[in-house]
């Protein structure tokens, strides 16, 4: 695949960072994550969400007007003029059960061993719902419904192999490149 403005998605805990990451630096262009557009920086963090011109107006002056770039994290729900620009999607899947150890790991390590408090259940308690069709929040039916719904192409893959080989796939893609 050549360079292009890619968004890579899934749900919580799919990898689509990790992912995100390591294409972002195999082409040597800009990663940027939705997380850090949609909240204000915070200790603890994630308690506090910008507003979505906020949002979509740091988009526009770090990266969006670049030729390529990597996107990782949905924002399907709240940066349609962002998507539009993107050239192809890669939506990220993952077997529920191991999703949800990878939150419970990577939660633990963001804080240092404690994840009791009431912000980590609420968390983990909305990323559960994923898979769950009738959830409102981020869900794999919304996702679903979003990718019918858009010209560009779009790259599935099941998350649960090692980075290094869904990067190769990624690399290897040759997709018809609209946007």
């Amino acid at each position: 695949m050549h360079h292009c403005r890619l968004h890579i998605m899934g749900a919580s805990g799919s990898g689509a960072t990790t992912l995100g990451r390591a294409i972002a630096n195999a082409w040597s262009v800009p990663h940027a994550d939705s997380d850090d557009y949609f909240w204000v920086p915070t200790s603890p963090p994630y308690t506090t969400p910008r507003p979505v011109p906020e949002r979509i107006g740091l988009m526009r002056t770090m990266f969006v007007p670049r030729d390529a770039w990597v996107l990782s994290g949905a924002i399907n729900s709240w940066a349609g003029a962002v998507l539009e620009e993107c050239n192809a999607v890669v939506f990220l899947t993952l077997d529920p059960q191991e999703r949800m150890r990878r939150l419970a790991a990577r939660e633990t390590l963001r804080r240092g061993g404690d994840i009791d408090d009431q912000a980590t259940t609420e968390f983990m308690q909305w990323a559960r719902g994923y898979d769950d069709p009738d959830f409102t929040g981020r869900s794999r039916r919304a996702h679903e419904d979003w990718l019918a719904s858009i010209p560009q192409p779009v790259l599935r893959l099941d998350s649960g192999r090692p980075v290094a080989e869904l990067q190769d796939e990624v690399l290897a893609w040759q997709p018809t490149l609209g946007g």
